[in-house]
């Protein structure tokens, strides 16, 4: 079964089985309030976090850079806020885990390491002069 599928199908279960688990323990009136205070907040954090990576991104092309962990950090925050938005307890865990540096760069390093990378060649360049040569002229080669 292919693991998007699963997903779609395992985290709404996770999530409806935490929601009853946590509202059966706290009362469904804070377990809403908790919801929907977590999503305001991570929203605005993910504000914050990605006004930043886009300061940082920004001076690392300033300094002839490619901004390429800047990137990552912006889908990732990206991706947060949406798990953030989306009602439920495991959703805003890994967003929050997404949107503090210190864990989104633990992650990357676990999944770069998954990653082969490719080794990067010397660009070999050939330095030359060419000329034009017209159909009318007798220089042809």
């Amino acid at each position: 079964m292919n693991s998007f599928f699963l997903a779609v199908i395992l985290v709404p279960i996770i999530e409806i089985y935490l929601l009853i688990k946590i509202g059966s323990k706290i009362g469904a009136l804070s377990t809403i309030l908790l919801i929907f205070t977590t999503a305001v907040v991570g929203v605005y954090y993910a504000k914050y976090e990605g006004l930043n990576t886009l300061k940082s991104g920004f001076a690392q092309l300033s300094k002839n850079e490619t901004p390429a962990y800047e990137v990552l950090s912006g889908a990732a925050i990206a991706f947060a806020a949406l798990l953030l938005i989306i009602p439920g307890f495991a959703t805003d865990v890994i967003g929050f885990l997404l949107i503090f540096p210190f864990s989104r760069k633990i992650i990357f390093e676990k999944f770069s390491k998954k990653i082969p990378s490719k080794k990067q060649e010397k660009n070999n360049f050939i330095d030359g002069e060419f000329e034009d040569i017209e159909d009318d002229n007798d220089k042809k080669i």
